[in-house]
């Protein structure tokens, strides 16, 4: 396999990004030897934070229908899973919706007139790079939670020097 040089004006590439991200997820795959250990071990949110990631401060009172309820009782198993589908998604696509679905999704969106049609094509280049810049900026997080993952699963175990 070929390797690309991760100079300084590579860093912000989205290729490299994901490859990091695929490495990240790919390693932690390897460490992870029984996934089934990992359930119910809380992946603490100030871990997160350190790593990077945007998470909503730890509140016991929040109401099970806020986002913020979700990902604070997320364990490392529901994170471990959730980066290996995010790395599967990646390597072979997501499943697209049959052709009358979509259709009928982004004239939902879009609002169907042929008139917004034209003018939704003038800032594609500006939605294309707004895009861009958040899937790397997502790819870097993911990066690091799966990174985060890995050490506290080897703490959990009891092995924290390897591959150190």
């Amino acid at each position: 396999m070929m390797q690309i040089c991760d100079s300084y004006s590579q860093k912000y590439s989205l290729f490299n990004a994901m490859n990091r991200f695929i490495g990240a997820v790919n390693n932690m795959d390897q460490t992870v030897m029984v996934p089934s250990l990992l359930r119910d071990v809380p992946l603490l949110l100030e871990e997160l934070d350190a790593a990077g990631a945007v998470c909503p401060p730890r509140d016991a009172a929040l109401p099970p229908g806020d986002p913020g309820a979700y990902f604070s009782r997320r364990d490392m198993y529901s994170h471990y899973v959730l980066l290996k589908s995010i790395r599967n998604d990646i390597e072979w696509g997501v499943v697209q919706p049959p052709a009358g679905e979509e259709a009928a999704r982004k004239k939902d969106k879009l609002g169907g007139g042929p008139a917004e049609e034209g003018e939704g094509e003038e800032d594609l280049e500006q939605q294309f790079h707004f895009h861009l810049s958040g899937l790397h900026s997502v790819l870097s997080k993911l990066t690091r939670k799966a990174n985060v993952l890995t050490n506290r699963y080897k703490q959990e175990i009891g092995v924290s020097s390897w591959g150190h």
